[in-house]
């Protein structure tokens, strides 16, 4: 390896031949187009009224993208009667199980968006020409850039413009001669030696039809590919058409190196001459905030799909089309999944026809103003909404009046959307699976709701009194809510005075575990993993200190005032194998549960949920990219994820195919409204049904969309206490919608001739396509891989027929609660010594679940039951152990030790004769203490990455942690006794960490965007070490402890202290507050 390494001066090549295009000189030649033609070419490239205001305006105001609630209930670009961007026809993939989507924030130090151009030259060959590269810091150019490239680096780096424009007289044949002319000229530039090739639209004119330039950029990028010439030339697109990260992110992810979105430039030009941006931002500076903004929309893009390096994102096609032909992608964009057909080039061209009609209309008409298209927001001659205010009022009418009849006239709105093409299922008619039945022969309303459930929102999302809401509607039902994954509070376990239970029979478990303690997972009917969000797949999020309160931060055992992040992974889930491990644990900790996984609908999530019915999950939520949400981007809500008819159909087919459809329950969630959505999701291969947004909206809401702001005027999802004083839902109202809702469903049952639901599950059959649509962009859309009829093997059916719930019966810890009766019981104390396994995973998990679910939260006294153990421990050594157990091991561990930690006490030290310094040892492995909420851990040795993530409670003491130590901690104490890897405290919220820097490179390794690093001085602090680490040496006999206490002097100035900087402030103002 080193031999090769330095056999050549590969250092030196790349530090020559590299040139960094902001170190270039600028040139003063920069395209300044007439102000008073902007607004034409805005309508030539399809802007509306949104896009400035919505988009461009707040990416400057807030360097973000924009932050949207509530969920899309708008038609899919094919579907929508108006001319729509190329872009809107694709939809991100994400990572979800199969491997872990990447932090952007809190790990941008493993992420590069560096992008380079130039000819890449022969892989074969070694020498200086091929390290010659122009570099760019990102893949988006300003203007000046964009010139500097053109004029600067003509020697080393020539480049070529290429116009990408069709002619309008040539009618949407046109389209197609113009890729070609384009194809045909970059082969020629290529062939005269340019190395960068400009695709660009920037003369457009009467005459000239912009080229849509996603079409453009892929058709030229796979054109050079067949032609064995793309590595020879770098894409640079300078187009009028990107205004969002998706946009951008699309170009990339067809073969474009260089983004210049010269016209959002011009925009935010033209906002800043009207007054509309901030005061303080000139038109220099909002472009380089846009630019910002984009970047970082960039970086979560490709972080969705786990990817790191921009470079790695080029040309990866990491995206699903939606409503566009089969010949259109095998030309354009081959490899690219597209189940449903749709467009093709006649359709593409007619609409880019269009948009220039509005710019540039045949008979002149008064200035119009950009389209008012009502995307994000319902106006009354927008997009057409499927919550729209007539749908809302009838809704409310309904479940409040308790008028059953008023409620068909909503179904009627509401599936008249659909059948308007509101949705893919507004597309099918419904045929008889046999001879119509008198109703009362249906199964009962009764029987039918206990397959509802309300989709997983948060309190911190909505109000206590919503979130209780629900739960007592649904209990009253024998139906099932959903915590979210907020916690819920224990008083909250038992019934009322009057009989009602506010507790939630689903139990969220999320990334950040809030809340997640023994006591919690033992007072649920289902425990729900969710890997991803209908409508912010492959991401995490983060509530706002102004939503946490008091109530919010004791049941998310953090600090109120101080917002709160969930990591975009499960960080103890990076594969299907971590999954199973996960559902083990869970099941050892409360073996009566179901267990549920929460995926959401895309391209491969058949395959992902065959994986998760291997790993012996007994229910699956396929959720639709529709799903509401308190708060995401704008750009996840539109542009991730696909429509649950097309994820459930997926999943429906690969569980049958390959036998495993009888052993899991299918739970479908996404938009779902009325009984022909139920009686649909049924057919195409649903058990169960969730609904969100629609309770919601029978308690009250009126879909202001402002969740996230914390402004909800009817007091549902927010934390304000004025706001939460309007709140005026109740439960009879969600019952009332619950019970109507399956009254329809058996109407349409008995219709079609099914006596139960269980008849109609996977019934694709009755399933077919409407013979005519009249809609210029739906007509081709073929729906049959969508409709396929799976054989069922004799192993297998078409619904959930067995059961693979199977309680853990793992000896070892079963052995250990038949030691532990008496303790169990509050009487004595009992002391086990055992000797432990790899294979015994989870140890301590069932035995804690039992004490949760005798003593609550409280547990036993201290030291109740004692387990000593030798030998090597499997993985999740002391998940969620519960507090008064003390588990001492001589040994090792593997991963995940003290996940959950719960009250209990963890004691890891080497054997007495290992023969090895236990301070240069691992002994843990990685990810110890993921959201532990109390208790105690001293570790002997050095722990893996990932120590103390999300630790929100416990106290810890270790010599020495991996990679990101104390990610994401919001709550209790750690020190570290020795040295620590990089991306220290990342995302830390809360809590404090007291690190020994000896070697003075502590503050390098750590991430100080959220922290302060400062010295030991504090009397209390100092106390407070010491008295760990006496602990520490006495429990686990370290001689590191020790060296330390008898130079304890000495030693104090070698410690640093890490502690939050909005922590810090949220307990200073406590205490003031104290004293007022």
């Amino acid at each position: 390896k080193r031999a090769l390494a330095t056999e050549h001066p590969y250092r030196e090549w790349i530090r020559a031949g590299t040139v960094h295009l902001d170190e270039l000189a600028p040139t003063s030649d920069v395209p300044d187009p007439d102000p008073g033609t902007l607004l034409v070419r805005q309508q030539a490239f399809g802007y509306s009224v949104e896009d400035v205001q919505l988009l461009l305006a707040p990416m400057v105001a807030t360097a973000q993208e924009p932050v949207g609630s509530m969920g899309n209930d708008t038609p899919l670009a094919v579907l929508s009667e108006r001319s729509l961007p190329l872009f809107n026809y694709f939809k991100q993939l994400f990572a979800q199980v199969t491997n872990p989507p990447i932090d952007p924030i809190r790990e941008q130090a493993v992420m590069s968006l560096v992008t380079t151009l130039g000819a890449g030259g022969n892989l074969l060959e070694q020498g200086p020409s091929q390290a010659k590269r122009l570099e760019m810091a990102h893949p988006i150019l300003n203007n000046h850039d964009l010139e500097k490239l053109r004029v600067v680096t003509q020697r080393e780096f020539p480049a070529a413009t290429i116009s990408m424009v069709f002619h309008r007289d040539a009618g949407p044949e046109g389209l197609v001669k113009g890729l070609r002319r384009i194809q045909h000229l970059a082969s020629e530039r290529i062939a005269q030696g340019y190395t960068v090739l400009v695709l660009s639209d920037r003369h457009i004119d009467a005459s000239h039809v912009p080229i849509p330039s996603l079409l453009a950029t892929a058709a030229v990028h796979h054109h050079l590919v067949r032609a064995q010439t793309r590595t020879g030339v770098g894409l640079v697109v300078e187009t009028g058409d990107v205004r969002e990260v998706m946009h951008a992110a699309l170009l990339i992810g067809y073969g474009a190196e260089a983004v210049n979105p010269y016209l959002a430039f011009e925009t935010l030009r033209d906002l800043g001459r009207r007054g509309l941006l901030p005061p303080d931002v000139d038109s220099q500076r909002a472009t380089d905030i846009y630019i910002d903004a984009l970047c970082k929309g960039l970086r979560k893009t490709i972080s969705r799909m786990g990817i790191s390096t921009i470079q790695s994102y080029c040309g990866a096609q990491i995206f699903e089309a939606i409503g566009i032909d089969r010949a259109v992608i095998d030309e354009y964009f081959p490899g690219t999944p597209s189940r449903i057909g749709g467009i093709g080039m006649d359709v593409i061209a007619l609409e880019a026809l269009a948009r220039h009609e509005r710019a540039f209309p045949l008979v002149r008409v008064a200035t119009p103003l950009l389209e008012e298209r009502g995307e994000y927001r319902w106006r009354r001659d927008g997009e057409h909404h499927g919550w729209n205010p007539e749908v809302i009022a009838k809704l409310q009418h309904a479940v409040k009046s308790g008028d059953e009849d008023v409620f068909q006239e909503y179904v009627a709105l509401a599936d008249g959307s659909a059948r308007r093409l509101q949705n893919l299922r507004g597309l099918f008619e419904l045929r008889p699976g046999g001879p119509a039945f008198p109703l009362e022969e249906v199964e009962p309303a009764s029987a039918i709701v206990r397959r509802f459930a309300t989709g997983a929102m948060s309190h911190g999302a909505i109000s206590q009194e919503m979130h209780e809401t629900l739960a007592i509607a649904m209990n009253r039902i024998r139906g099932r809510s959903n915590t979210g994954e907020g916690g819920e509070d224990s008083a909250r376990f038992e019934p009322d005075t009057n009989g009602d239970w506010r507790r939630s029979a689903i139990k969220q478990v999320a990334s950040a575990r809030f809340g997640v303690t023994a006591s919690y997972l033992v007072n649920a009917d289902e425990l729900q993993i969710k890997i991803a969000q209908g409508a912010k797949p492959g991401e995490g999020g983060q509530l706002p200190g102004n939503k946490v309160d008091a109530t919010i931060a004791r049941l998310r055992h953090s600090t109120p005032g101080v917002g709160l992040i969930s990591p975009p992974p499960h960080h103890d889930i990076y594969s299907i194998e971590d999954l199973a491990q996960l559902i083990w644990d869970l099941r050892a900790v409360n073996p009566e549960a179901r267990i549920s996984v929460k995926l959401v609908a895309e391209a491969g999530v058949g395959t992902v949920a065959a994986g998760v019915a291997k790993a012996r999950a007994d229910h699956i939520v396929i959720a639709g990219y529709e799903g509401g949400t308190g708060a995401s981007p704008l750009t996840s809500i539109k542009h991730a994820g696909v429509p649950w008819e097309l994820g459930l159909a997926e999943a429906q087919q690969v569980l049958v195919g390959h036998g495993l459809r009888s052993r899991v329950s299918l739970q479908v969630d996404g938009q779902m409204k009325t009984g022909r959505d139920v009686v649909v999701a049924a057919m195409i291969g649903a058990d169960e049904y969730a609904f969100s947004t629609a309770p919601l909206v029978a308690a009250g809401c009126v879909m202001m969309r402002v969740c996230h702001l914390n402004t909800c005027p009817v007091g549902i999802a927010t934390q304000d206490p004025v706001l939460r004083s309007r709140y005026a839902g109740r439960a009879e109202h969600v019952v009332n919608f619950m019970l109507f809702l399956a009254e329809d469903v058996r109407r349409w049952m008995a219709r079609l001739g099914f006596r139960t639901i269980d008849e109609m599950i996977g019934r694709v059959d009755c399933i077919t396509t409407q013979p005519a649509i009249d809609h210029w962009k739906a007509r081709g859309l073929d729906l049959t891989a969508l409709l396929l009829q799976p054989v069922a093997t004799e192993a297998s059916s078409l619904r959930h027929s067995t059961s693979q719930h199977t309680p853990v019966r793992d000896l070892f810890d079963s052995e250990l609660l038949e030691s532990c009766h008496e303790a169990l019981r509050g009487k004595g104390s009992v002391r086990i010594a055992r000797r432990v396994r790899n294979v015994h995973r989870s140890v301590g998990a069932l035995l804690s679940g039992e004490v949760a679910r005798r003593h609550g939260a409280d547990g036993l006294r201290d030291d109740s039951i004692t387990i000593e153990l030798d030998g090597a421990a499997g993985q999740s050594f002391g998940a969620w152990l519960a507090a008064g157990l003390t588990v001492v091991l001589r040994g090792e561990a593997n991963d995940y030790v003290g996940k959950g930690l719960s009250g209990g006490r963890l004691v890891i030290r080497p054997p007495q004769r290992s023969g090895r310094r236990a301070e240069d040892d691992i002994i843990i492995g990685n990810v110890a203490l993921y959201g532990a909420t109390a208790g105690e851990a001293f570790i002997r040795g050095i722990a893996g990455e990932r120590f103390g993530v999300r630790n929100s409670g416990a106290t810890a003491v270790v010599e020495g942690v991996g990679d990101h130590g104390c990610e994401y901690m919001m709550g209790g104490t750690v020190v570290v006794l020795g040295p620590t890897g990089r991306n220290f405290a990342a995302g830390m919220s809360g809590g404090t960490a007291y690190v020994l820097d000896e070697d003075g490179l502590f503050a390098e390794r750590c991430n100080d965007s959220s922290v302060d690093i400062e010295e030991l001085s504090d009397g209390d602090d100092i106390d407070l070490v010491r008295s760990l680490l006496e602990r520490h040496a006495s429990l686990t006999r370290s001689t590191v402890a020790k060296r330390l206490l008898r130079r304890w002097r000495e030693t104090i100035p070698l410690f640093v202290k890490v502690m939050p900087e909005e922590y810090r402030r949220a307990l200073r103002d406590e205490r003031l507050e104290l004293v007022g």
